[in-house]
């Protein structure tokens, strides 16, 4: 019988699955989330290059097209359509494990993807997911997966997200995680715990984590152990979960073109019978895939080339990274940077350069100089644990 509670590495155990017939992808994103460009300012506090290029770049905006920059209020959105994402997850499931496929993808903040995917008949199964930010402070947000809720009423429980958002309380963010709680087939998985996303200071952050932790742990299903973070990030939520008894999860967190880094393993034929596996049995087996073996670095720049590459065979409005960005206009309305460039709708020559020079970054010569750098600058170590957790 398989274990109740896993860890495994399909690069060092090619037979893991062997005890399955099934594999569950979860948390991963599609064109319908939106990514902050908070990231870009940050950048470029901490290194001097990015910002003088931003500052230039802020001017021009300015100066040419009237338009003051804000990070806050423009997004990006991943490449991939919800049909090209679910696809990709399915596959890497049927064809490196020989396993069934469940699939649940939790863009942020809403479920538009589930929701146009259950039009389509190979994908009508899929729950209804979303990653939910939580305000949690002043200054602090955490990342939820709510997955499989009931489809009669996802979008009431989205009107219910966005009025939390717009007028957060302690008190009333532990009245709707009681109430989710309370539907016996929905999974709530805290996601990345530990990552300090919005950057205010790793020990200010692990507080913060340590007392919503104290307030709503009881309607924590699991923590999440995160494809797209370092080793040593999940060794710590794996660290955490044992001093709380807390189960651990899978969580891809895909953004690009790479299918998710880790899955479940299982032998649930539904994603509602996976749900009671996690909430009633106690049982969950983490699985990473060989992608995860590869520097963290490099993997964060191919990620970073995939959501700037042009994709000519996708839909209109996904092809090129300046349909995917978005940012308000003179008057406030947000609009694809595409829009926003001269009448001829080239990109400016500054920009131009920015893109191509991490283009160069990912090209065959250079990234694979870089990955040997960063495979040989660090310790790897692989051991999150094959024991039991």
């Amino acid at each position: 019988m398989a274990g109740l509670r896993r860890i495994s590495y399909l690069w060092k155990d090619a037979g893991a699955a062997r005890e399955y017939s099934t594999g569950v992808s979860l948390h991963s994103h599609t064109n319908q989330s939106k990514e902050t460009l908070d990231f870009l300012a940050t950048f470029g506090n901490d290194y001097p290059l990015v910002r003088k290029l931003l500052a230039y770049g802020e001017r021009r905006a300015r100066d040419i097209h009237k338009i003051a920059l804000n990070y806050s209020a423009g997004y990006w959105t991943p490449p991939l359509t919800p049909r090209i994402a679910f696809d990709l997850e399915s596959r890497q499931i049927a064809e490196k494990l020989g396993l069934a496929p469940l699939v649940s993808i939790s863009d942020h903040d809403t479920i538009n993807a589930p929701m146009l995917l259950r039009t389509v008949a190979s994908a009508r199964h899929i729950p209804v997911s979303v990653e939910w930010s939580v305000p949690y402070g002043p200054d602090q947000a955490f990342h939820l997966g709510i997955h499989n809720l009931p489809s009669d009423t996802g979008a009431d429980w989205m009107r219910t997200f966005e009025e939390f958002t717009a007028r957060p309380s302690d008190a009333r963010l532990t009245e709707i995680l009681s109430a989710l709680h309370a539907l016996p087939n929905v999974l709530i998985i805290f996601n990345h715990p530990l990552w300090d996303l919005y950057i205010i200071g790793k020990e200010r952050h692990r507080a913060l984590v340590y007392k919503f932790l104290e307030e709503n742990g009881q309607f924590m299903h699991a923590l999440e152990l995160n494809g797209l973070r370092s080793w040593e990030e999940n060794r710590q939520v794996k660290e955490l979960a044992k001093a709380q008894s807390r189960l651990l999860i899978s969580g891809g967190d895909r953004h690009g073109v790479e299918p998710n880094a880790n899955v479940n393993l299982s032998n649930a034929t539904s994603f509602t019978e996976f749900v009671h596996e996690v909430r009633y049995e106690g049982r969950s087996h983490v699985l990473f895939m060989p992608q995860y073996a590869e520097p963290w670095k490099h993997r964060i720049l191919q990620s970073t080339l995939d959501a700037i590459r042009t994709y000519p065979d996708f839909p209109q409005g996904s092809r090129t990274w300046d349909e995917r960005v978005f940012h308000p206009d003179a008057n406030g309305v947000i609009r694809p940077l595409c829009e926003l460039w001269p009448h001829d709708g080239s990109v400016p020559r500054y920009l131009h350069y920015i893109v191509s020079m991490v283009k160069m970054l990912g090209s065959r010569p250079v990234s694979g100089s870089l990955r040997m750098a960063w495979s040989e600058s660090r310790e790897l170590k692989f051991a999150l644990g094959e024991e039991a957790f």
